[in-house]
């Protein structure tokens, strides 16, 4: 069946077919419902290629992330192709590597399709990408720094509030010497990771240690040196709190391999929620990150700069919040010595 059928049926010009197809939004209510009867009814498929021609878009979406090794980025990916084929939108998938010829290539690949728009969720790594397609007019969302190029906007994480909840659950416990093992810091938002829980750690009025505040790389391998360092000190931490739970549970790892364990000699809390977390053993405390909640804010700004009739995401950041498991406990034995109780804060909910 081709176009031509269906405005027979629909007993239509095949312009009209065309524009109702397209989402060309001139044609009456009742004459439409004609159109989407007949292409039901005779199960019609249209040409992508023809489709493109007519609207003058490729009803292509490109995504790009980094450390598809990572399980968040496998999820954030279904998450946000859900949305854009509930939308009559194609996926463009690129993981690239933080090399600059992969870089390229994907951003050739990208222009080659002619792809309407792109969501680069690739924490911190995208500035060359930005440039080059930003030069090509291509409308972009990134997470969270929208540097200073037209039609780039950001996707932004509340990363205080989860951090706060995590530092806030410690010191309840009775921790004060907690450790952070961060992201890369040149990526931003390991570094708003980081700032986040600083001022966390002010605000619970405890003494900030640079000394426990490890820079990682968001690996497995990554966590398990930080925690190597971190245990090796003359006053090693009594709980630590990961930038994600890749570290979260390469430390986890290295306790074992120390013949240690969590929350019994280290209370261990991750970040991002990712779907392995709730089963480590123990299971993982952690602070979400909603995968679904980031696809669905990427897609929909994108959406709104491609069709200009769509609806435009609220801009609120999206939110995070402490998920409490089984890594977390009261600091034990010699790790109570001069420690005084702090002042009772309402713990998070455990799930």
């Amino acid at each position: 069946m081709d176009i031509r059928d269906v405005a027979r049926r629909a007993n239509v010009s095949i312009s009209t077919v065309s524009r109702v197809t397209n989402g060309k939004g001139t044609v009456n209510r009742e004459m439409a419902e004609r159109v989407w009867r007949a292409v039901r009814e005779l199960n019609y498929q249209p040409d992508p290629q023809a489709r493109a021609l007519v609207s003058g878009r490729s009803h292509i979406i490109g995504l790009m992330v980094t450390e598809i090794t990572n399980p968040f980025f496998p999820e954030l990916i279904q998450r946000f192709e859900q949305f854009a084929v509930e939308s009559g939108y194609e996926v463009l998938l690129a993981s690239t590597p933080n090399d600059a010829a992969s870089i390229a290539m994907s951003v050739r690949r990208m222009l080659q399709r002619k792809v309407d728009g792109v969501a680069v969720m690739m924490f911190g790594r995208e500035a060359p990408i930005l440039e080059e397609l930003a030069t090509h007019a291509v409308p972009l969302v990134v997470m969270d720094g929208a540097p200073a190029f037209p039609k780039i906007d950001a996707v932004r994480v509340n990363y205080d509030e989860g951090i706060c909840q995590a530092v806030a659950h410690l010191v309840d416990l009775g921790h004060q010497a907690i450790a952070f093992v961060s992201g890369p810091l040149e990526q931003a938002s390991a570094r708003l990771r980081r700032d986040a829980f600083e001022k966390a750690i002010r605000s619970c009025h405890l003494k900030m240690r640079p000394d426990l505040v490890i820079e990682g790389d968001h690996t497995l391998e990554g966590g398990m040196a930080a925690m190597t360092q971190l245990l090796a000190q003359a006053h090693p931490p009594t709980a630590v709190v990961c930038s994600n739970d890749l570290m979260a549970i390469g430390v986890l790892h290295c306790l074992f391999e120390a013949g240690k364990q969590a929350p019994a000699d280290l209370s261990v809390i991750g970040f991002d929620d990712v779907h392995i977390a709730q089963f480590m053993l123990p299971p993982l405390t952690t602070v979400r990150m909603s995968c679904a909640d980031i696809a669905r804010a990427a897609f929909a700004t994108l959406r709104h700069r491609i069709e200009p009739g769509a609806a435009r995401h609220a801009t609120r950041p999206v939110e995070t919040k402490l998920i409490l498991r089984q890594t977390t406990g009261r600091p034990t034995g010699e790790m109570l010595d001069g420690i005084q109780k702090p002042a009772r804060i309402k713990p998070a909910q455990r799930v």
